[in-house]
């Protein structure tokens, strides 16, 4: 399955690639950490890595690896403003469940 952005995080996507001047899309990773075991990483990707999948939505790409991809396959990333706080959210169907805080997730 695709990992899809809605309008908003492509608009961020683009928002954040227009300001560098370059890159390809969003890289969004899995690392083991946390209180739930795992955390999203998020960073601009300037190119593509061997083994990494590139996921179009609204104009812009989301770029994944392979490992990466088995955790959050199907995940729908959205872009959130909250206050202060402005962050990339995965809505992911693979999680069990996620930490009080929301940053991890099992």
């Amino acid at each position: 399955m695709p990992i899809t952005l809605t309008e908003a995080a492509a608009r961020q996507v683009r928002t954040q690639l227009d300001k560098r001047g370059k890159g390809l899309g969003l890289r969004i990773g899995v690392k083991n950490v946390g209180c739930s075991g795992f955390a999203y990483t998020y960073e601009i990707a300037d190119e593509l890595n061997e083994g990494e999948r590139v996921f179009e939505s609204h104009g812009s790409n989301v770029v994944v690896d392979a490992r990466s991809l088995a955790f959050i396959d199907g995940a729908r990333v959205d872009y959130t403003s909250e206050g202060l706080k402005r962050a990339f959210k995965v809505e992911n169907p693979n999680a069990e469940g996620t930490c009080g805080c929301g940053e991890s997730f099992n």
